[in-house]
């Protein structure tokens, strides 16, 4: 039997983690997330990971295995996920990759495309350049090369920038051009599910899951993280605003509504994103038994 991969994607607070859980004790399940910030530990409330109990209840995978310092890339994640389900599928017929992070979610769904990997000095000469420039020069330059992935790239992660500079330096070709190249034909059927709600009912979730937040303990695991702040993992929403207020730029009701109107803004350009995925089933608001009967 073909070993399945089912992928749960869609939008912020659009009900994915509750409804993987619930499809892994179904299935006898485990999960692996998808999820480009749980992956970092301290980054519990304002990544809004599954809890303790719900870990408790399935077996989660790729959550809490980096400190904040540290770097990773989607296809890193790809790499490492493949390994994963092959050994997991020596003793499981179903596995679920669950988030809301597009390049890793296409990383699951698509595996690797066959990348060139760069040279040492071509890393350390654009490592010496934003050590003396800053990213304002590799953003420059991506652009210059490359204005196609210039436009769909976070221009503001130093990672994702500085790997494309890389494949340019080392093929001479566009970084958006390699990527769609040849990929490998993974080993087991890869079924992918997107959760979509109307617009307002998502703003709607967002707000009160975001109140939530708040009362669980948002503020304080922030302040927590603040020596960390300038780490690649906390330039997201729901930790930026917050180290706004202990800066002393707003204050602490105008931090949690700008937290408020930026994740709703992530929501929309995730909506727009998978909205162009290829989904075998798009699911509306998360329904537990509507998904039963389309599986």
């Amino acid at each position: 039997m073909t070993p399945q991969l089912i992928v749960i994607a869609g939008p912020t607070a659009s009900g994915k983690t509750a409804l993987s859980i619930d499809l892994a004790k179904y299935l006898d399940a485990e999960i692996f997330s998808a999820d480009a910030r749980q992956f970092f530990r301290g980054m519990d409330i304002g990544t809004a990971k599954a809890t303790a109990a719900e870990q408790a209840e399935v077996t989660h995978h790729f959550i809490d295995i980096l400190d904040p310092e540290e770097a990773y890339s989607a296809g890193q994640y790809a790499e490492d996920l493949q390994d994963a389900l092959k050994a997991y599928f020596q003793h499981k017929e179903t596995a679920i990759v669950v988030g809301g992070s597009g390049f890793y979610i296409k990383a699951a769904v698509e595996g690797l495309d066959e990348l060139p990997k760069a040279e040492a000095s071509i890393r350390a000469k654009w490592n010496a350049r934003y050590e003396e420039e800053g990213i304002e020069a590799l953003q420059e330059r991506l652009q210059k090369v490359d204005p196609a992935y210039y436009k769909e790239v976070d221009i503001h992660n130093r990672q994702r920038v500085q790997r494309a500079l890389e494949a340019f330096d080392a093929t001479g070709r566009p970084f958006s051009e390699l990527r769609k190249g040849k990929q490998q034909r993974l080993p087991w059927e890869v079924k992918l599910i997107v959760v979509e709600w109307e617009r307002e009912h998502l703003y709607a979730r967002i707000n009160e899951r975001v109140d939530h937040m708040m009362d669980e303990g948002l503020l304080e695991e922030a302040k927590a993280l603040l020596p960390l702040r300038a780490c690649n993992a906390l330039q997201t929403v729901g930790y930026k605003e917050l180290f706004a207020y202990f800066d002393g730029t707003c204050s602490l009701d105008e931090a949690v509504a700008k937290v408020k109107q930026h994740t709703r803004n992530y929501a929309k350009r995730q909506v727009t994103w998978f909205k162009k995925q290829p989904a075998n089933i798009r699911l509306k608001e998360a329904s537990f038994k509507s998904l039963l009967r389309q599986l």
